[in-house]
């Protein structure tokens, strides 16, 4: 089964920077690595095909992401929500038969995390999240299943409701990236 990776990179990452001067995806992390870097790497360690979204003007991530080896998409209407983002990569893959989502501010989610997802979905169920500690966490994949209600997704709450709403197997990880992001200068 084809899965493709989505790294959700178009945020404008408010928390981090309310003055939106400093791009907290392009920001160093204790390893030397950047953030979205990092966070492209582990995706693309797993699917050979991963299509990253960045909002207009974010030309320096869209650079960054583009040498990594992701498709890179603009999403003009990225001020709507992460669901436009969302949505944007959905319709641009739309024959893939599943998608592995993940948000481009959380680098630490480890590769075998990822791998878990995708043989979860492999193997039959429709929506696979990862739980660390009792916390279900990101990234998740959908199968092809559920690409009606992705494409009909709006606002900033991602594909929260689906999740709610349907069911979803949880993979058990021992890796506390898939509750950790950067929101803020000291998650560096």
């Amino acid at each position: 089964m084809a899965l493709v990776g989505i790294l959700l990179a178009a945020g404008r990452g408010k928390r981090f920077d309310p003055s939106g001067v400093q791009n907290k995806l392009l920001q160093t992390l204790a390893d030397g690595e950047i953030v979205v870097a990092a966070s492209a790497r582990n995706m693309l360690a797993v699917l050979p095909r991963v299509l990253a979204v960045v909002r207009p003007g974010d030309d320096k991530v869209a650079a960054l992401l583009g040498k990594l080896g992701c498709e890179v998409r603009v999403c003009a209407d990225a001020d709507l929500g992460m669901a436009e983002s969302l949505t944007t990569a959905i319709e641009h893959t739309r024959g893939a038969e599943g998608w592995l989502v993940g948000l481009g501010d959380m680098p630490h989610v480890q590769p075998e995390t990822m791998r878990a997802l995708v043989t979860s979905i492999e193997r039959g169920a429709h929506i696979a999240a990862p739980v660390y500690e009792g916390r279900r966490g990101n990234p998740v994949a959908f199968s092809s299943y559920h690409l009606p209600l992705l494409l009909a997704l709006d606002g900033d709450q991602g594909a929260r409701a689906i999740l709610k709403s349907h069911a979803v197997s949880e993979v058990i990880v021992d890796d506390v990236g898939v509750v950790r992001d950067i929101d803020t200068p000291g998650d560096l």
